[in-house]
């Protein structure tokens, strides 16, 4: 037992000695140059070495160590009170939420940013966490359902932000890269500002330490005289304070929160006590190496790169390699509750939707607006010059919208978990960083190139996942693996734009989601497309029911699992990179038309995936309506109108219906 105890503390020794390594070999040469009377008090103006060393290079050090501490306990405070191992700052929506908020003021509340911007990021922060809190407490806090919520809360939030950009990017050009996580320090002020705060909220933790370890207890608790409700509004009131005040300082640094905790308890830190001092620290060792790698490739390359873009980059391997080592550490959280009532006729709600879609679509080709910006319905010879512009795309919208319905309702049968989906999986990503690949290898890609490149990207991101699924000991390990894939490639294509590469800039676009440049011959090879992987999903239907009673049962009825798992896998993958070519990888309707579908009742075989392509038909047309006329004459990004579209409609499904269940 001893052994045990000391396993944590070892490991958390051993990444310190390898980030004050790291600090040593960057700031070592400065320290010797200027001497070590510049680490301890101010130098002289005209020591220019000097005044780096003490006015930047420290803070940041400094500021590194503090936040990727915060980070680190809220991730452990997030994860015991929810009970859930992916639970994190970023899966929750606060980070999210906080950039929000900061967003907004900036653009309408610009004195409040001058009298206190913790004021402006707690606000979102805490919102967005009320947001997530409203939905999950009508399931009890099932975990599903907190992170179900997080995750549309935080793409909802995000969304927004982007959208705000793109309309005052004259304002808003800086939050990019504030949102990417800047440790960069022009003196100590904001070290000075976020340390007493830190250091607050860390002893308002370890004052609630004997009352979090009994919360392991759930109702019993009670009995031991403990105030459970007011025990997790404590401990989330904390957590929620240092993600604000971090995310306020430096931007957004997320994936600390999820990767430290989790290490901390793969590595032997499973009693809550050591976890609260064992994560924090884990954080901070991270960030420290990580923002002093970025510190020596920005002076060998001239390139700066974001730390927290960067943080994936190195923390995605680690925490990967701890998963897969020490996976059993992990407890599973993923569970199913009662199932939504099946509608009796689900032929008559299939038509009905079909109809809604055909409705959207009637309107969004005759409706739109005039030079003078009002509305006008176009017939005869101006609806004819309007419909090379207005019907491409919505084919390809709508085309797109129900691939990427189908392949999140195969990702979701395939691995039994209603989270599953190509955006949380890190299909979408792959998908993304494959194209990208293209633009770097071919010269002058065409539509066919980009395809390859993005069902190469989507293919190996799914079969790294199955791979790694052998290893997986819960359905949370499954899930954690894909959304750390998709944090890592996520981060890796934020780090090629940083760079300035030109063929890399013209990605950008893309990733909103933007619909106004499909031509006609584009739209009917993705209508086809969609016309032939959904009828090639729907003959799927019956060993797709069979593989859902298990691997044993779909054997005794010859399904083949194996080969089914590889033909899903590949068709979901095909799908998804079809459909992200056109949309972008930020829609999330894989995961909500689904979910969509299955409240409205649509929850058997065949008639679920039908309404699953229905949902997303209908998501994409309309956003695609919305994006064309919401903002006349400039357009919005479809797959961006989605999320901003889908988002309340599924919070709305999901707070009226029941606790969330598998598909049958």
């Amino acid at each position: 037992m001893k052994h045990i105890g000391a396993r944590p503390w070892f490991a958390t020794g051993l990444l310190w000695c390898i980030a004050a390594a790291i600090a040593a070999f960057n700031l070592g040469p400065l320290v010797g140059g200027t001497g070590v009377h510049a680490v301890f008090s101010p130098p002289s103006a005209g020591d220019s070495q000097a005044v780096l060393l003490h006015y930047s290079l420290l803070p940041r050090l400094v500021m590194s160590c503090v936040c990727g501490f915060a980070l680190g306990l809220s991730g452990v405070l997030f994860q015991h009170v929810l009970r859930n191992p992916l639970a994190s700052p970023s899966t929750l929506g606060v980070e999210a939420g906080a950039q929000l908020a900061l967003g907004v003021a900036m653009l309408w509340f610009p004195a409040l940013l001058g009298w206190s911007r913790d004021t402006a990021t707690a606000f979102g922060g805490f919102a967005a966490m009320a947001v997530v809190f409203a939905v999950a407490w009508r399931f009890k806090f099932q975990p599903i359902a907190v992170i179900l919520t997080g995750l549309v809360t935080g793409l909802y939030c995000a969304a927004i932000v982007t959208l705000l950009t793109l309309m005052n990017d004259h304002y808003l050009s800086g939050l990019f890269i504030w949102g990417g996580g800047s440790l960069n320090q022009n003196d100590w002020r904001s070290v000075a500002g976020l340390f007493p705060k830190i250091v607050g909220c860390t002893m308002l933790a370890l004052l609630l330490v004997r009352q979090l370890g009994v919360l392991t207890l759930g109702e019993a608790a009670q009995g031991l005289g403990v105030k459970l409700q007011f025990v997790r509004a404590a401990a989330l009131f904390v957590a929620v304070a240092l993600t604000t005040f971090t995310v306020s300082a430096v931007g957004v640094i997320g994936f600390l929160g999820l990767a430290a905790p989790a290490i901390a308890r793969a590595v032997g830190a499973r009693r809550i006590n050591t976890r609260l001092i064992a994560a924090p620290l884990i954080g901070a060792g991270l960030l420290i190496i990580v923002d002093q790698i970025m510190q020596i490739y920005a002076e060998k390359t001239g390139s700066y790169v974001p730390t927290g873009a960067a943080t994936a980059l190195i923390g995605v391997p680690v925490l990967l390699f701890v998963m897969l080592n020490r996976g059993g550490s992990l407890q599973t959280a993923v569970r199913t509750g009662g199932s939504p009532a099946a509608s009796s006729r689900p032929l008559i709600l299939i038509a009905a939707l079909a109809a809604l879609v055909l409705a959207v679509a009637m309107v969004a080709i005759f409706f739109g607006r005039g030079i003078d910006g009002s509305w006008i319905s176009s017939t005869g010879a101006t609806l004819q010059s309007l419909l090379p512009w207005r019907l491409p795309r919505l084919v390809a919208a709508t085309s797109a919208g129900i691939m990427l319905a189908l392949a999140g309702s195969l990702l979701q049968r395939l691995t039994g978990n209603a989270m599953a989906s190509p955006e949380v999986l890190g299909v979408s990503a792959g998908t993304a960083f494959g194209l990208l690949c293209i633009l770097f290898v071919v010269p002058e890609p065409t539509i066919g190139h980009r395809l390859i490149g993005g069902f190469l990207g989507a293919g190996t991101v799914l079969a790294i996942l199955f791979a790694m699924s052998r290893a997986a000991h819960s359905g949370n390990q499954f899930l954690m693996f894909g959304v750390s894939l998709g944090a890592f490639l996520t981060a890796l294509i934020s780090v090629v734009l940083a760079s300035g590469d030109p063929r890399a800039l013209s990605l950008i676009s893309w990733m909103a989601g933007s619909t106004y440049g499909v031509s006609s011959a584009m739209s009917l090879t993705i209508s086809a497309l969609a016309i032939v992987g959904a009828i090639a999903v729907m003959l799927l239907v019956r060993p797709l029911q069979q593989f859902a009673l298990g691997d044993l049962s779909a054997h005794s009825h010859g399904v083949d699992v194996k080969k089914l798992q590889v033909v899903i896998l590949a068709g979901a993958a095909l799908l998804t990179a079809v459909a992200t070519l056109i949309v972008g990888p930020l829609s999330f309707v894989g995961l909500m038309a689904p979910h969509l579908a299955q409240r409205l009742g649509l929850t058997r075989g065949l008639p679920h995936l039908m309404g699953s392509a229905l949902c997303g038909a209908l998501l994409m047309a309309t956003a695609d309506f919305i994006g064309r006329t919401a903002y006349f004459p400039w357009q919005l990004p479809t797959g961006l109108v989605a999320t901003l579209l889908g988002g309340p409609v599924f919070a709305l499904l999901l707070v009226r219906s029941r606790p969330l269940s598998k598909l049958r």
